[in-house]
């Protein structure tokens, strides 16, 4: 399933760009369900309520997104046509109302996505869902990722997983957000983070600087000032270089599809790792901007990437039963 951009979306910031604000989202029903973390705080969770005996779903979400999101929309959409079940976890301070402890999220927030898809795998078990298949799109793939490496074999709870767009290399994508028309993204991003942290320093008073936090122009200072120290990291450095997913890809023994086109402006291509796992496909289409990949005529769909991602899941679950089978029949 090679990804071919239409020829009337041009480009890696138009094929970022467009998807997202200019094509229709999907209408998903979602049911919310709130969850009290291990440490008091709470996540919220929508769900797509799916039919006895299809897999269950779960999307990590990325930097500022939620289950509102175009992608998060268009996957729950298209699970939802197939009766599958599924599950968008937000982040802390993500679902529309503050979290409760002194911290956010972050892209190698992998102890966050354990306790989460452990409590799901349960679920799966309640709903008798055939498989757990786990996704996660920008900050969420990186974190996903991050699971997968450092859990090894106990990630195999999750039968199979798809990152799409992740940051796999934070530092040459924060240097590439800082220059040029990239800037824009990060004005975008600054722009919901910089309440959130007002709000935050109004729970907990002097938790941060204020003055610096109003200061911040890029992404490298905010994480200096807010989400590096807030999560156990000396700084910005030490943040990107121990939460970059790139460290750990040949440490997944989960089948998992790593998607980021060449043209992405969050990732330049000249950061995209070479190597990983042998469980491990890494596919690198030329084009389709970050978490873009439209597709079809104007005013172009969303349906591209969520058929990409299905269908390596139940591809790589049904290569898996197949050996199982002709190991059993020796």
């Amino acid at each position: 399933m090679l990804y071919i951009p239409p020829r009337w979306l041009p480009g890696g910031h138009l094929q970022t760009i467009y998807p997202s604000a200019f094509i229709a989202k999907p209408q998903v029903t979602f049911r919310r369900e709130r969850w009290e973390a291990p440490d008091g705080d709470f996540i919220d969770i929508d769900f797509v309520d799916g039919k006895p005996g299809r897999p269950l779903l779960v999307l990590f979400h990325g930097l500022e997104g939620s289950s509102d999101s175009h992608y998060s929309r268009a996957l729950m959409a298209e699970a939802q046509r197939r009766g599958w079940h599924g599950a968008v976890p937000h982040f802390r301070g993500c679902s529309g109302e503050i979290n409760l402890a002194p911290r956010f999220y972050h892209s190698g927030d992998s102890a966050e996505l354990d306790w989460i898809l452990r409590r799901l795998k349960q679920r799966q078990q309640d709903l008798a869902a055939t498989h757990l298949y786990a996704a996660g799109v920008s900050l969420g793939a990186n974190a996903l990722l991050r699971w997968l490496g450092e859990s090894q074999h106990e990630a195999e709870i999750v039968d199979a997983a798809c990152a799409v767009s992740a940051p796999l290399d934070l530092a040459g994508g924060g240097a590439a957000l800082a220059r040029g028309f990239n800037r824009l993204y990060t004005w975008v991003f600054l722009r919901t983070m910089r309440p959130k942290c007002l709000e935050k320093l109004a729970q907990f008073p002097g938790l941060f600087d204020r003055d610096a936090l109003l200061s911040a122009r890029d992404l490298y200072a905010f994480d200096n000032i807010v989400t590096a120290p807030l999560h156990g990291y000396r700084n910005t450095d030490d943040y990107w270089d121990r939460a970059s997913a790139k460290h750990i890809l040949h440490d997944i023994t989960v089948p998992t599809l790593v998607l980021n086109a060449k043209n992405d402006p969050f990732l330049p291509a000249q950061h995209l790792p070479s190597s990983a796992a042998p469980e491990v496909v890494l596919e690198y289409p030329d084009e389709g901007g970050h978490v873009g990949f439209a597709a079809g005529t104007p005013p172009g769909s969303l349906e591209w990437l969520p058929r990409r991602l299905l269908h390596f899941l139940e591809g790589r679950t049904e290569t898996a039963f197949a050996a199982q089978r002709e190991h059993a029949h020796g």
